[in-house]
């Protein structure tokens, strides 16, 4: 399945303000992804091109980086993701944009787990990270409130696992 996902958010800061954000994707310091929501976003190295990583079980390499205006990550991982996720910074007639741009083609289960579970997911995550970029520039929030499918996603994904028990249990 052919997948096109675009996300884009206007910004009256400078292109400059918003590329500073973007650079500190996946730092200690990182001012646009929610990691107060969702797992945080994790690379071998510092930001550039090789950094290997990902977040939660989607994983990915920087494949091109260009400091204060895009980054470009190549999906490993999970099976079936074949493609690429973007952030770019483009300068408007006043102010900047922001913007996701998810190119991929799925495969297998890939493309059921895509439509059910990863978008609904992906959307709110790639909305609260323009929040969060809104609000290291002084500007309002806009992120849509979850939906209940994402609610659901979350509590599902959040509930704890079943103990492996080690030893046997004598139920006399």
């Amino acid at each position: 399945m052919r997948v096109r996902n675009v996300h884009r958010r206007d910004f009256s800061a400078a292109p400059e303000s918003l590329g500073l954000l973007l650079d500190t994707l996946s730092s200690a310091e990182d001012r646009i992804w929610p990691l107060e929501n969702w797992p945080r976003m994790r690379l071998d190295r510092q930001l550039g091109v090789g950094a290997a990583g990902g977040h939660g079980p989607i994983r990915y390499v920087v494949e091109a980086y260009e400091p204060g205006v895009s980054i470009i990550f190549r999906f490993t991982g999970p099976e079936g993701f074949n493609g690429t996720h973007t952030f770019a910074v483009e300068p408007r007639a006043e102010g900047a944009s922001l913007s996701h741009v998810l190119t991929m083609d799925t495969s297998g289960k890939a493309s059921l787990s895509w439509a059910l579970i990863y978008r609904p997911l992906h959307d709110a995550l790639v909305e609260e990270a323009f929040d969060r970029a809104a609000a290291a520039v002084g500007e309002p929030l806009a992120a849509p409130p979850w939906s209940l499918w994402v609610r659901m996603l979350r509590a599902i994904v959040r509930r704890p696992r079943a103990r492996i028990m080690t030893k046997p249990v004598s139920l006399q």
